[in-house]
């Protein structure tokens, strides 16, 4: 008796896939940059720019060479004093941090909130000192923090809020768009995200009109006129291809999203077993649902039996910021929190090609998950 063809695997994400819709208009698009023979700061970068703050409700878009970038040249244009404090979630990816770091600035890390996993409004009280300057918060997995106490303790302090919204593109608390929740926001176009590049990529958006000014400067070795340099800068610009590329997908990033939901909402009303947790759903059809992220007692064993079964996981993340070696320094921290959810986090596949019978699939095998 012969033994059934095994399943095909089931991929945690295919790119090429992902963009196939888009082949034709990132050909346009590609053709378009290549027949203007200008690649840096040109047309098609103006109007990226337009068209994405136009999209986040806001006054201003920069493009950037990627979202570390983003982060980093928005602290640096702040000019706060050398040492002053950041306050950032320790549940975050690192870049969260050395963007603090690389400005010259303190990260002050805090725990998340328990429900959301998100940056914890409490948290951040007890943290702010004298030499606090800025809240950077972090939209992770694509589901916005809750801006309200945030804001409130930022005018009680005067500091600045800060947005980092490289998971969250489209993403809306109480119908606003991320990237317009704070003074500043970051954005990557890393081609795995909601809105993906062919490439490296990113850009600020902000209401603030001396903000924008100076980082036009920062960008672009701190000069806007070729060889007159007013600040110290960086090379850090979205070149004409890629901004071409992300103009061309931007109109289909709702609708994208919109499947994202769908798929996140039979996850949640699907999956049911007694060790698996599962995401909060509180704000479903606000969030980006850039990643699904579940959380196991016994992760490895659990994506061990998901891999023997065909069906590719990852984990965002397994080391917290600072249990990495580059900042052995903050080692001696402790985070039971968020050192507890990056010892349990697995993510499921979750994107715009994954097929309804791929769905119920992940959701029987891990219903039937013998750890």
């Amino acid at each position: 008796m012969s033994r059934p063809a095994p399943q095909p695997a089931i991929a945690f994400l295919d790119l090429q896939a992902v963009n196939a819709p888009h082949q034709q208009n990132i050909r346009r698009a590609t053709e378009r940059v290549l027949g203007s023979g200008w690649y840096i700061l040109g047309k098609e970068l103006e109007t990226f720019e337009q068209r994405f703050a136009d999209y986040c409700g806001v006054r201003y878009c920069l493009g950037v060479g990627n979202g570390l970038d983003a982060l980093t040249l928005i602290l640096k244009a702040y000019e706060f004093p050398p040492g002053s404090e950041v306050i950032v979630p320790a549940q975050t990816f690192i870049a969260s941090v050395l963007a603090v770091t690389h400005a010259g600035l303190k990260p002050v890390l805090v725990e998340p909130d328990p429900q959301t996993y998100l940056i914890d409004p409490d948290c951040i009280r007890a943290a702010i000192t004298p030499r606090t300057r800025a809240i950077l918060v972090v939209h992770l997995y694509g589901k916005c923090c809750q801006m309200e106490p945030i804001t409130g303790l930022a005018r009680q302090h005067g500091l600045k809020v800060i947005e980092d919204a490289a998971q969250a593109h489209g993403a809306t608390h109480r119908n606003q768009k991320a990237g317009s929740l704070g003074d500043a926001s970051g954005f990557s176009f890393y081609p795995v995200k909601n809105l993906g590049a062919l490439g490296d990529g990113g850009a600020i958006t902000t209401n603030d009109p001396a903000l924008a000014d100076r980082l036009r400067y920062l960008r672009n070795y701190g000069s806007q006129v070729k060889y007159v340099n007013a600040y110290v800068g960086s090379n850090s610009r979205l070149d004409e291809l890629q901004a071409a590329i992300l103009s061309e997908k931007l109109p289909y990033l709702n609708a994208e999203n919109g499947r994202l939901r769908q798929l996140a909402r039979r996850y949640l009303d699907g999956i049911a077993h007694p060790k698996v947790r599962l995401p909060p759903a509180d704000t479903l059809a606000e969030d980006g649902w850039h990643l699904f992220v579940i959380r196991h007692p016994e992760r490895q064993k659990l994506i061990d039996y998901l891999g023997h079964n065909g069906i590719q996981t990852a984990i965002h993340y397994p080391i917290p910021p600072h249990h990495q070696q580059a900042y052995s320094d903050l080692r001696s921290l402790s985070f039971p929190l968020t050192e507890q959810l990056h010892r349990e986090v697995i993510s499921l596949p979750l994107n715009t090609v994954l097929r309804d019978d791929e769905m119920e699939r992940i959701i029987d095998t891990i219903n039937r998950a013998p750890v």
